[in-house]
This record gives C-alpha cells, structure tokens and sequence, in this order.
C-alpha cells in the first residue's frame, strides 16, 4: 500500500525547508565574509519551491533578509502563492 498523499507533502516539505535553510545559512556566511552572494531569486525561487518554512525561520534564526522590505514583500507573496496552491491542490484531490 503506498504512502498516503500528506505523508509525500510533508516529506517534500521537510526536504525543501533543510535545503532552503542552508543556503540561507551559506548566504549569511558569504554576506559576513564579504564572499559572492547567493542571489534573491534565488532564495525567493527555493522558498516558493516549498522551503519557504526553512526559508522563514533562517531569517529569524540568522537575522538575514530580514530588513530588506522589497525582499519580505516578495517572499510573503511567495509563501501566499504556495500556500494557495497547496491548498488548492487538497480540494481538488
């Protein structure tokens, strides 16, 4: 019997939010040491892909993207938009 369908959300979730997490991690890192950066969209991109609760608490954990309004503006529509489709997604199937 396969797994059910929440069981796959979630692991898609956990997965995405470990990797959004720690490029996050690895952009703060390169932000401190003045080293190339990881572009916002890409982080906005990862976020969207379902990492964006990884994405959330590496910006409160590591105080990073945080001040940039532009930046939370985007990422907010970002999380609105997957969590509408995720929804969306549970009342059709």
């Amino acid at each position: 019997m396969p797994p059910p369908p929440w069981l796959w959300l979630a692991a898609l979730y956990g997965l995405a939010s470990v990797v959004c997490f720690i490029v996050y991690a690895a952009d703060k890192s390169a932000a401190v040491g003045r080293r190339r950066r990881v572009s916002e969209r890409t982080l906005l991109l990862l976020g969207l892909a379902c990492g964006w609760p990884g994405a959330l608490l590496a910006q409160r954990w590591l105080r990073h993207k945080t001040a940039k309004t532009r930046f939370q503006v985007a990422f907010w529509c970002g999380v609105a938009a997957n969590v509408a489709a995720v929804w969306w997604l549970c009342t059709v199937y």
